[in-house]
């Protein structure tokens, strides 16, 4: 296995429907199945969790998605009930093939390549321990090298047509060491729930006058 990769060659992960709770971690590298399942990778589409409880010592430090803005999960975190039962060790985020794939926050590129057949970006992330927290993104024609230093929102790469788990989308992994964790309890509430409050400039409402805060009835 490629370092800094929590994928195993040749071999996709299970399957499963709906978001688990953001706390659960599992042991990396278990509970995957083999590409015949892929069948078996039909699943409901969940909702966008709006949870704002991060998982075990996750920062939710992230600055923006990997892809697009607020993309439809495809399938959510599902974490096995044994260490090699089937599960869902990431989230798979809707995209179109060919559309920007981006750090979600800074850090330090320790893998960029190819690991049974698919294009896979490794990221350690700043300031978060020891061992750091590492983002991977998958399938992905990567545009970085190993030991490139990235900011949030730097072009990692661009999309596959086809990966391991669906056809136009990205799959989105979060591990400390060995253990994978939910890479959603990165974002913080305003990127789950549609974004920060921001003032938006009034249109075709008058000025008051000055003389507009005198009293009613006054000449």
């Amino acid at each position: 296995m490629a370092p800094g990769v929590g994928v195993v060659e040749g071999r996709g992960e299970g399957v499963g429907a709906g978001v688990a709770p953001l706390v659960t971690a599992t042991p990396v590298g278990v509970g995957l199945i083999a590409p015949a399942d892929a069948t078996a990778l039909d699943a409901t589409v969940p909702d966008v969790p709006t949870s704002d409880v991060p998982a075990p010592d996750v920062p939710a430090l992230a600055r923006n998605w990997p892809v697009g803005y607020r993309p439809a999960v495809v399938r959510g975190w599902e974490p096995p009930a044994t260490p090699y039962g089937p599960g869902h060790r990431g989230v798979d985020l809707a995209a179109a093939p060919s559309s920007p794939v981006r750090a979600v926050a800074a850090g330090r590129v320790s893998f960029a390549g190819r690991v049974g057949g698919w294009g896979v970006v490794s990221v350690e992330l700043a300031g978060t321990g020891d061992p750091p927290l590492r983002t991977t993104y998958l399938a992905v024609a990567a545009s970085v090298r190993r030991g490139d230093e990235v900011a949030a929102g730097d072009v990692l790469g661009a999309l596959e047509p086809v990966g391991p788990h669906c056809a136009g989308c990205l799959h989105w992994g979060l591990l400390r060491g060995e253990v994978y964790l939910n890479p959603l309890s990165l974002l913080p509430p305003w990127l789950l729930d549609g974004g920060p409050s921001r003032l938006l400039p009034v249109l075709g409402v008058p000025l008051p006058r000055p003389d507009d805060d005198r009293p009613s009835g006054t000449p």
